[in-house]
Parts: structure tokens; C-alpha cells; sequence
């Protein structure tokens, strides 16, 4: 998922682009998840923006939004796999192996695609594959977007913010709540803008477990928890989340091996790190680094079932469970589908970027040339029939208004959006 640094990438290329220009052409693509599960529709976001001036881009933590001419303005959000792309300017923080030729425009999967009236003309394309993102219209004054829904319910942004995240704001967060501290940094509505991989990178900085919880650091842990909390997301927004630019010792530059055979575990300092499933989130930590020095979440889990959180051996459960996926999207006031129950009475888990995937199905830094790692099967009708009639390929699936939606990505396909995979642009 795009988080702090990710968002900030995309606004920069806002004000390069688009800031200043005038919107001749604005096309929508109607999507009930994107658009219609916060009230807005393609033919609404059209004719909002059709004509008008981009007048400045800006941010709070992983929303977006463009102050136009007049109001509405367009708030965004990217969800799990959104993406804003620029034809023919790569704005992908991951960069290709191997380039794509000529890609067709607008992308797959866009959702709105914007040109603009002013020569060099420049046409730009929101995309969204898995349909996580939302698209919505705030109506209000221009200086007042960040005191309505649904910002208002979300936390201060470290980076833009700073002056409000100071250390007795995050003291008094910290004792305000008994929660594990990763899950206190990753709900929305204390602090915008931490994801999952900025999240753990924040834990290691502090040297804290990421399950200890909030209430019991000491004074000096939270000194450093604060430094490492500014420190990280600057450090990710000032660099457009660049990871080329990144300092090799973070954790980004070696933990998206998980999964892969003979994939290395440890630090160039040599410390190891392990995978955890905490909470029902994958949680990269170093054991030999960040300490349990107070009481920390029982449902920590190790999901190799070699070492804990302490770097202790430990065999697997007996019972071999997996946590669930299936959860709300980083507590970001953003809506996920429920869990759905298939023909063969199975959970269909809704899958979240703990999976640590890019969104053409590669993690960061591997092989573009190399198909897609196989995805899980949805237990559907299809999968309960496949033993008894032919294989079936469906193209397309009927959305919920009953028109034909995007068609569906095949298993060896590229999908297109902001994460790529192999080297940094």
C-alpha cells in the first residue's frame, strides 16, 4: 500500500505536471467500490472538474487532494493498489527491468483520466487494480479540506504536522491507550500517514518489539520512539520514497525476500531478522535488537515456526492455524469488503499488503521477467464445477450496477499501477 513517502511522491508530481493548468478533458469510469462507497460517481467527479484550474496539490499522511478554480475539490486515497500515472513520464517508485514498450493510454484499470487544455498538453490517469482506492468531492472552502470528513477524523501527519507530534502529544497517545505500539502507529485516527513497512522500519529505529504494549514504555523509549517517527517518514518524504536513497541498513532494502527460496535473513551488520504475524499483520523485527521490556500482545505469532520475537527456538502450533487476513484497511476510515463465504463453505480472506507483493504481483527488488507468484484461488462456482465441465475462461465479471467491469488480470499478466518491481526509478 502507497503510504507517507509514497503519496508524497505522487503530489510532487502534481505540482509538476499539473498545478497551474486547466483541465480541458476529465473522463470517469463509474466504479461502485471506488466511487460509489463514498458518494460520489464518475459522471459527479466529471463535470466537478471539466474546465477548471489545478490550483495546488496537497497532502495529509495517505490522502491526497487537488485544490481546483472552484469547489468541489477531489479527495483521493489509493487504497491497497492505486496509483496516478503520466503519460509518457515513469512516476513509479519501483522501476521495470525490462521496459514495457508502448503501453497503451489510458492504463488498465484507470479510473479517471485527466488532460490538460495548456501545450505541452499532459494527460494523467488514476488506476486501481484491486479497487481499494476511493475517489470522493469535498465541498468546501479550499482552506477548510482538512477540517471535514473524512480527514478530520484522521490523526496529524508527522511530517506536515510536526509541530503538533511532539513528545508529550506522543506521551500522552502512548498512555492513553493499551495497545500494541505498531497497531497504535498503524490506526489512522492517532497519527496519518504509517503503513506497514514504515511502520516496522519506525520499531527497529526505536529499538522497541512492535507487541509491546503502548502504555508500558518507559520515558526514554518514547524519547527515541518520537525521534524515530520523524526521522523515518521525513526521511521517506523528502526522498519521494526513492528507495535507491534509502540507508542500506533499513529493513526496506532486505526484508521482501519472504517466501522466496534461499532468500537471506540477515542485516549487512548481521543481526537476523524474522517474520511475525502480529495481530494478523507481517511484522519484520530483529530480535536481537528490539527487546521485550514490558508486557506485549498475546497473539504474537511466528510464521516460520523457527524463532520468536526473542529469537527463541519455537516449533509451529499444533493446529497449524493461520491468522486471518481478512481486515479493515489500516483503520483508515476507507471500507473493505467483508469476508464472503464460498459454495464449499471456505472464508474468502480479502488480501491486505502484509503479503509485502507489489501490485504486478512481484515483491520489490525481484525479477519483473518472472510471471506472477501465483495467486490464492477464490472459492467460487467455477472452482466447484471445474471437476465435472469444462475450464472456463472468464474475461469479464458483471459489477454491481450490472455493467461489465474491467476484465479480470490473468495469472502471468503485468498489473499496471504505482509499485513496479526490480529497480528504483
Amino acid at each position: 500500500m502507497p503510504e507517507i513517502g509514497e503519496v508524497a511522491r505522487i503530489v510532487n508530481y502534481i505540482h509538476k505536471h499539473l498545478v497551474g493548468k486547466t483541465l480541458a478533458k476529465v473522463k470517469a469510469q463509474h466504479d461502485e467500490n471506488v466511487y460509489g462507497k463514498v458518494g460520489c460517481s464518475a459522471e459527479a467527479f466529471e463535470k466537478a472538474l471539466t474546465g477548471k484550474k489545478v490550483l495546488d496539490a496537497k497532502q495529509q499522511g495517505k490522502y491526497f487532494w487537488m485544490v481546483m478554480s472552484s469547489p468541489p475539490y477531489p479527495l483521493m486515497h489509493f487504497g491497497m493498489a492505486g496509483w496516478l500515472k503520466i503519460k509518457d513520464e515513469e512516476t513509479a517508485y519501483y522501476k521495470p527491468t525490462k521496459p514495457e514498450g508502448s503501453p497503451e493510454w489510458p492504463p488498465k484499470y484507470w479510473k479517471f483520466a485527466l488532460e490538460t487544455a495548456e501545450e505541452p498538453k499532459c494527460e494523467a490517469a488514476f488506476v486501481d487494480l484491486r479497487r481499494f482506492a476511493r475517489v470522493r468531492l469535498i465541498d468546501c472552502a479550499a482552506d477548510q479540506i482538512r477540517n471535514v470528513s473524512p480527514l478530520v477524523e484522521n490523526g496529524p501527519d508527522p511530517v506536515i504536522d510536526r509541530n503538533v507530534v511532539t513528545e508529550e502529544w506522543l506521551a500522552e497517545k502512548l498512555g492513553s491507550k493499551r495497545v500494541p505500539v505498531k497497531a497504535l502507529l498503524l490506526d489512522q485516527q492517532n497519527i496519518s500517514g504509517i503503513g506497514n513497512w514504515v511502520g516496522d522500519e519506525i520499531m527497529y529505529d526505536a529499538k522497541i518489539h512492535p507487541e509491546q504494549y503502548s502504555n508500558t514504555l518507559t520515558p526514554t523509549q518514547i524519547k527515541q520512539l518520537h525521534k524515530s517517527i520523524h526521522y523515518i517518514c521525513s526521511f521517506a518524504v523528502n526522498n519521494l520514497a526513492d528507495s535507491s536513497k534509502f540507508p542500506e541498513e533499513w529493513l526496506f532494502k532486505h526484508r521482501w525476500g519472504k517466501g522466496k527460496k534461499d532468500s537471506s535473513t540477515t542485516l549487512p551488520n548481521g543481526s537476523k531478522f524474522v517474520y511475525l504475524t502480529v495481530g494478523g499483520r507481517t511484522s519484520c523485527v530483529v530480535p536481537s535488537v528490539q527487546k521485550k521490556t514490558g508486557p506485549v500482545a498475546g497473539d504474537v505469532k511466528d510464521e516460520a515456526g523457527i524463532e520468536d520475537a526473542d529469537g527463541e527456538r519455537k516449533a509451529k502450533s499444533k493446529d497449524g492455524k493461520k491468522v486471518s487476513r481478512a481486515k479493515k484497511e489500516e483503520t483508515d476510515a476507507e471500507d473493505v469488503k467483508p469476508a464472503k463465504k464460498s459454495l464449499k463453505g471456505k472464508k474468502r480472506t480479502v488480501e491486505t499488503e502484509d503479503e509485502e507483493l507489489d501490485v504486478n504481483g512481484h515483491e520489490p527488488n525481484g525479477d519483473a521477467s518472472k510471471p506472477a507468484s501465483k495467486k490464492r484461488k477464490s472459492n467460487t462456482e467455477a472452482d466447484t464445477n471445474e471437476a465435472t465441465e469444462p475450464k472456463k475462461q472468464s474475461k469479464a465479471k458483471a459489477d454491481t450496477n450490472g455493467t461489465k467491469a474491467e476484465p479480470e488480470p490473468e495469472k502471468s499478466e503485468r498489473r499496471i499501477s504505482g509499485r513496479v518491481s526490480g529497480k528504483v526509478a
